[in-house]
């Protein structure tokens, strides 16, 4: 492998200005005690605080950080690929700047690179400090589903937390899904992949910028949904299930009929009413399932860009004088 490489560390943001002069803190101190050739690229969100004004003084004193920062919130997955398609690096690390991964893990990510020749090393977590019960049942669930259903095997306990190389980089710049879920996109990518097993920590300051369930379900929908179709072989199956015991109650009140008529009493079951109850949840169930589908096909045919940028910025332009190294090449 080359040694005289350039490195890109990946940093979505929104509302985190408190945590944006830690993690340089710790990442800068990583880059040059190990001589790396570095650059440090936030994809900011706009955020209500002061996120861009912190990035921004950070650039003025260290010329290796940069700025892309979105016309609206476009998320965090959409920040991520756009930091990816823009970085310039031979290696990619993506991370987030609250500091539950830590900076330091990143040389021995690049270790890994150098010495196996692996195209993706991705952190493993042992432990999950801060985060809920549910969060972490939720999780475990998650990934036991995506991978009991799924297409491609996704390393469970895993987040964005990774370092890929330029073959990886290349092939997802050709993907034209946009939703976005990078580790299902990476495991589909192959190619030779490893893991380095981690404590993650605690958020370094604030609150997170989704919900802790409802945001963990959604990711996990995305997973499971984009990368495979099981759940609609299910529908079928279930449809055909209920079907037979459709058949079988209405056997059963013919048979009842019957013997009603021949003064023969049997116990009623309401078998009809308790079907009806049942069946329209079930169908409202996979109304739902198959607008999942359905929107997920919407969003890909329309062909909309994934982000939109407003402006990017680095020392050069960071004081308003000098292109924006967009336009430079």
């Amino acid at each position: 492998m080359k040694s005289d490489f350039l490195l890109s560390v990946v940093v979505p943001v929104y509302k985190e200005e408190n945590n944006i002069v830690p993690f340089l803190e710790r990442t800068v101190k990583v880059m040059e005690e190990n001589d790396y050739r570095y650059e440090i690229i936030f994809c900011l969100d706009p955020s209500p605080d002061r996120s861009y004004e912190v990035i921004c003084e950070s650039i003025r004193k260290n010329n290796n950080i940069r700025l892309i920062q979105f016309s609206r919130r476009f998320g965090q997955p959409s920040a991520t690929y756009a930091g990816i398609c823009t970085c310039r690096g031979d290696a990619c690390i993506i991370t987030d700047v609250d500091l539950q991964d830590p900076p330091e893990l990143m040389k021995e990510m690049v270790e890994r690179w150098q010495k196996n020749g692996s195209n993706v090393v991705y952190a493993q977590r042992k432990t999950r400090a801060g985060e809920t019960l549910v969060k972490k049942i939720v999780a475990r669930s998650g990934y036991a589903l995506i991978n009991r259903m799924g297409d491609v095997d996704i390393p469970v306990n895993t987040g964005d937390f990774r370092l890929i190389d330029r073959v990886i980089m290349e092939e997802l710049k050709k993907s034209k899904e946009h939703h976005g879920f990078l580790r299902g996109m990476v495991a589909f990518v192959g190619f030779k992949q490893e893991a380095i097993l981690y404590d993650r920590d605690a958020r370094y300051s604030g609150e997170g910028n989704y919900n802790r369930f409802f945001g963990s379900l959604r990711i996990g929908l995305n997973g499971l949904i984009c990368y495979s179709t099981k759940p609609l072989e299910f529908v079928t199956v279930f449809g055909g299930i209920f079907s037979v015991i459709g058949g079988i109650s209405l056997l059963y009140d013919i048979v009842q009929g019957i013997l009603r008529l021949c003064s023969i009493s049997i116990p009623h079951i309401p078998v009809t009413i308790v079907l009806l109850l049942l069946l329209g949840g079930i169908n409202f169930l996979f109304i739902g399932l198959l607008g999942e589908y359905i929107g997920r096909i919407y969003e890909e045919v329309r062909e909309r860009p994934r982000y939109i940028v407003d402006r990017m910025v680095d020392a050069e332009n960071v004081d308003g004088s000098g292109k924006e190294w967009r336009e430079q090449g």
